[in-house]
């Protein structure tokens, strides 16, 4: 899997180098390594270097330092060309204009509309349409049993959820969705083929640039018309700005909420007696939330952020031009914020909701409001509906998708009880 076009230090010419796996055959064997490497580990990415964070402190710290920015250009391997778009994360990276690559003034531009779309009153607005969705989806579940009772919890119920939440804010057809799902899959996925994801990415940004031109026609009442009419600090946001926009704002919106409904049922299906306390009321599902955030992050490694000048950090340095990943669920299971007992999944835990999954400073995600809120709904209506949900096969066996940055299954077949 590694990249001919980027090979100037393989893993093997780095002493302590740590080879991030692209199949994600072993997550929990690479989380305890990279924090047994350090605060900064040393690490390959498909034959890329980069610096990765592992600690919540100096993460904190980090994620708040103007030395550290996303614009690809402060990045030495671009620059040099070690680095091409035959890279297969460069599409990651090299996303185009859009909040999540800018920063400073230009980044609170692209990013304050977006913002405004998702505040506590707009969220608690759309609270009756995720309600609507997720009866709807589990009338699918029940429907889609197969003759042994097996059904495929993923594909039925937590990935149509998200999708259709993210799809009425952005005003993106229902008929669209599936094809959009399609698309991001094969995208993030190790096992597509370097032409391909180049090639779907130019079909995702024609499909947004025409959502985006036929709502400069005929502006609704979505994010896509809110974000073209912009006008802050007087200048309207760019056709590429909100096509970067929305293309990021799907994908991540719809991923990390997969990710966390699907963790947590399993999370609680491999520790009974904590469904119970939840089920019995005796523990709230805000608890099961935030606990499987900092426990099993549907995000495990954040690409990438690049150092303008040399950065201490303890007794390490992150040079001038390298670039820096943030390894979340590494960050996740820190015993020094977490205590010795991280690596346990408790609801009760002190510290549940003192993680930062969802990032921090300048750049925390913009939806990590409404994947809460998405989660808050599902879970308790899948348990309040099937309260006799279990695994349908042994736990070793659910499988993880060859995808690096996302925590996320190929499939979760249940009984329904």
């Amino acid at each position: 899997m590694n990249c001919p076009h980027a090979d100037a230090a393989p893993a093997d010419r780095n002493a302590g180098t740590i080879t991030i796996d692209p199949m994600v055959q072993d997550l929990d064997g690479e989380t305890a390594r990279l924090r047994d490497a350090g605060v900064l580990a040393r690490i390959d990415l498909l034959g890329v270097p980069a610096r990765t964070v592992t600690r919540h402190a100096e993460a904190r710290q980090l994620l708040v330092d103007p030395r550290l920015v996303k614009d690809i250009n402060a990045w030495e391997l671009w620059q040099s060309g070690v680095v091409t778009h035959a890279w297969p994360l460069i599409g990651m990276i090299d996303a185009g204009r859009s909040m999540f690559t800018v920063d400073g003034p230009e980044h609170r531009r692209l990013r304050t509309k977006t913002s405004q779309a998702l505040t506590p009153r707009r969220l608690e607005a759309i609270r009756p349409d995720i309600e609507k969705f997720t009866e709807e989806l589990l009338d699918d579940l029940d429907a889609a049993r197969g003759e042994d009772g097996v059904v495929d919890l993923k594909a039925v119920f937590a990935q149509p959820l998200p999708m259709r939440v993210v799809g009425m804010l952005m005003g993106v057809d229902e008929s669209q969705h599936a094809m959009l799902t399609r698309q991001y899959k094969a995208f993030f996925s190790m096992l597509t083929p370097q032409d391909e994801r180049l090639a779907l990415l130019a079909e995702l940004d024609v499909f947004y640039t025409g959502l985006v031109r036929e709502r400069t026609a005929r502006p609704t009442d979505d994010l896509t018309s809110a974000l073209i009419l912009a006008e802050e600090g007087g200048e309207p946001l760019t056709e590429e700005e909100v096509v970067g926009n929305l293309k990021a704002m799907v994908a991540a919106g719809h991923e990390t909420t997969i990710g966390l409904v699907l963790n947590a049922v399993r999370a609680l299906l491999s520790h009974p007696d904590q469904l119970r306390m939840v089920l019995a009321q005796e523990a709230g599902w805000d608890a099961v939330i935030e606990e499987t955030l900092r426990w099993d992050t549907p995000t495990t490694h954040l690409l990438m952020r690049f150092a303008t000048e040399d950065i201490a950090v303890g007794d390490e340095v992150i040079r001038k031009g390298e670039g820096v990943v943030i390894s979340y669920r590494a960050i996740g299971r820190d015993t020094d914020q977490h205590g010795p007992d991280a690596d346990a999944f408790d609801i009760t835990r002190p510290t549940r909701g003192r993680h930062m999954t969802f990032g921090h400073g300048p750049h925390i995600c913009p939806g990590a409001a409404l994947s809460r809120v998405e989660a808050a709904i599902a879970l308790p209506a899948l348990f309040g509906r099937f309260p006799g949900l279990r695994l349908a096969v042994p736990d070793e066996e659910i499988t993880k998708l060859p995808v690096m940055t996302q925590n996320d299954m190929a499939a979760f077949p249940v009984l329904l009880g």
